[in-house]
Formats: structure tokens, C-alpha cells, sequence
């Protein structure tokens, strides 16, 4: 079985950080997010990998490459203009020959791809459709299944009063190469707003597979915050960077450490490749630090993502944020809880975000 990912999105939710990169690649805990969904594919056996592309297309290329490196087949499709996620399908149809796994590039998930497989043959199904468990309904687009699992209707954001369960489309799909053929070809088509309706529609066999895995949608600036704590805090499977360890820090290649740090011991801290941390420097709870990032003395670190080449002044401090890559904290200045700074950025000393 091969496994298409979908990645052409802009990212727009995730701005500024998807400004000069693609989403997909961005780093969740100092790995590209990609390797995770990688991770998830190769634990089932799965290594031929066709990634579909439209946003700055080469960087992929650049950072991935043929995938040889990582165990992997990867094979690019490229739109030349938006399709949406079921033209994005489409436009890969001459890769698809059996059954096909399809991925959307934003979700981190821990979806047991052997189960879901199982699931699909067992009900002869046309198309299945991984779904996860919410807490706020009120938020997404429902998938409402029979006792068997074969899929009753979708409900688009529902009120309260609407709503009869609580699972939605986890954005993982096994097709079969009959339901690509029902796409027409060239045309922006949407897999949540026209394929799935009309399927249901004309009677075809769609299940819905209820994955009881951990699931994220990292595509805003909060979620991508909280997917880090989430792998941080251990509400996740997923594992940490391998690297020296001692209680509340895991520690890259080539790290200084300076004196009387502290380091919550019920918490994480990860700290990239070559990161230099000053005297007296606090980390709270769960954070991670990009490689190449400097931690001014006595800076106060709590809950938050400091990505790669940034520069933390004196005493500083960062509380529930994300601070881009190359960015320069003043010292004394604080960042605040839900907030976020581009690449490259400056913020001056003593000032408040």
C-alpha cells in the first residue's frame, strides 16, 4: 500500500510562521513535523510515500529529498495551482493502482494504520474515514455512523441542539482507485464539500473508523503551541529527541549549560543542538528550545517554543508563547501567554507583548 500526503496548504492559520515555510515542515519539538506522520507510516509497513505539493514546492525537496535516507520511497506531485484536497488527489491518480492511504500534511496523529486497513476490507468499503473523539463538536464538521460504521450524514458545525456524537473526520482516508476515478480531473475539488456528499448520495460503501489515538490539528499558532506540550508532558506516545538526559532536561549535541540553573522536574525541558543557557536561567514546566538559541541569565522560561537561531535577553521572560526563529528578546522584556513573534523579529529591552 502507498500513502499520499496531502501538503499543497498555504498554512494561512499559522501565520507568521508559514510565511517563508510550509507547514508541513515546520519543526514540532526540533524534528520536521512530517517525520512524525513518517514515523506512524513505517510502524505499519509503509514506505512508498507520494507527497503532494503546491507551496514552495522545493523546500520539500531541499529538506527531504528522495526519502532514501529516512527508509522511505518519496515521490512528488506537484499542482500548479490550488486543487484542493480532492484535485490534489486527482492530480496523483496515476500513483494509485490499489487501495491508498491519504494523509492530510497538518494532523499529528497515532492512527493505528493496520487496524484501519483491517476495518476497510472487513466492510468491503468503497472509502473509509479515520475519526477522532472532540470535546467541542460545535467546532468541526461531524461524521454520524450506523452501529456498523457505515457512514449516516455529515453535519457541517453544528449547534448544540444538532449534535448526536461527537466524532469527526480525522483527516486519514483509505480510497479505493474507483472512488479517485469519480473526481474530474483539472478543477478545484473538495473531498469534505462534494466528493463525500455525493457518495453518500448515490449509496456508495462509506465507514467511518473511530481512531482512539492521540490527535492534533497543528494548523494554528495555539495548536502548534499545544502539540508541543502535549509530546513534552507525555500525553502523547510519541517520543522525545534522543540526547543526554537528567531530570526535567533532554539536551542536544554540544550544549552549555551554565551555572544554578533550574529545571522543573515534572515537567521537560529539550534543548536543541549547540544551545548556549546563561547562570540562573529557569525552565517551568514544558519547554523546547531550537538549536543554535541563546538563554540570557536569569531568564524565565515557562510553557512555550523557541524556535531555531533565537536570542533570549537577560531576564527575560516567556510565558505560553512561541518565539520564531532568529528572533532577539531584549532583556527584561516579556512575552505573554497566547502570543507569537515572526522569524527574525526584535523585541526591546523592557518592552511587553
Amino acid at each position: 500500500m502507498i500513502a499520499l500526503i496531502l501538503i499543497g496548504g498555504t498554512g494561512t492559520r499559522l501565520r507568521p510562521f508559514t510565511c517563508d515555510f510550509p507547514k508541513p515542515l515546520l519543526p514540532v519539538v526540533n524534528r520536521p513535523f512530517l517525520e512524525y506522520q513518517f514515523d506512524v507510516l513505517k510502524r505499519h509497513g509503509v514506505r512508498d510515500i507520494v507527497l503532494c505539493t503546491a507551496y514552495k514546492p522545493a523546500v520539500f525537496h531541499r529538506m527531504l529529498g528522495d526519502g532514501r535516507g529516512r527508509g522511505l520511497r518519496l515521490r512528488y506531485v506537484h499542482e500548479r495551482r490550488p486543487l484542493g484536497t480532492g484535485g490534489a488527489i486527482k492530480n496523483a491518480q496515476r500513483h494509485i493502482q490499489q487501495t491508498v492511504l491519504i494523509l492530510n500534511g497538518d494532523v499529528l496523529h497515532t492512527l493505528d494504520v493496520t487496524a484501519f486497513l483491517r476495518f476497510h476490507r472487513r466492510n468491503r468499503a468503497d472509502l473509509s474515514i479515520a475519526l477522532t473523539r472532540v470535546k467541542d463538536p460545535t467546532l468541526y464538521g461531524l461524521v454520524e455512523t450506523e452501529p456498523s460504521g457505515r457512514v449516516r450524514r455529515f453535519l457541517e458545525k453544528p449547534s448544540w441542539d444538532e449534535i448526536v456524537t461527537n466524532t469527526i473526520n480525522a483527516g486519514a482516508y483509505l480510497f479505493e482507485p474507483s472512488v479517485v476515478a469519480r473526481i474530474p480531473p483539472g478543477v478545484h475539488h473538495s473531498l469534505e464539500r462534494a466528493l463525500f456528499p455525493h457518495m453518500l448520495e448515490d449509496g456508495a460503501r462509506l465507514f467511518g473508523y473511530v481512531s482512539r489515538g492521540y490527535w492534533m490539528d497543528i494548523g494554528a499558532v495555539d495548536k502548534y503551541l499545544q502539540v508541543h506540550l502535549d509530546i513534552l508532558g507525555g500525553a502523547t506516545r510519541l517520543p522525545l529527541p534522543p540526547g543526554p538526559r537528567r531530570p526535567g532536561l533532554r539536551a542536544g549535541s554540544s550544549v552549555h549549560l551554565g551555572r544554578e540553573l533550574t529545571f522543573d522536574h515534572e515537567g521537560c525541558a529539550v534543548l536543541g543542538d549547540r544551545v548556549r543557557v546563561a547562570d540562573f536561567a529557569r525552565f517551568s514546566r514544558n519547554v523546547c528550545v531550537g538549536a543554535d538559541c541563546e538563554i540570557g541569565k536569569g531568564a524565565a522560561l515557562e510553557d512555550c517554543v523557541v524556535l531555531a537561531g533565537a536570542r533570549i535577553g537577560d531576564g527575560a521572560v516567556l510565558k505560553g508563547c512561541v518565539i520564531g526563529p532568529r528572533c532577539l528578546i531584549g532583556h527584561h522584556a516579556v512575552m505573554s501567554a497566547g502570543t507569537a513573534l515572526a522569524g527574525g523579529s526584535t523585541l526591546r529591552p523592557f518592552s511587553q507583548f
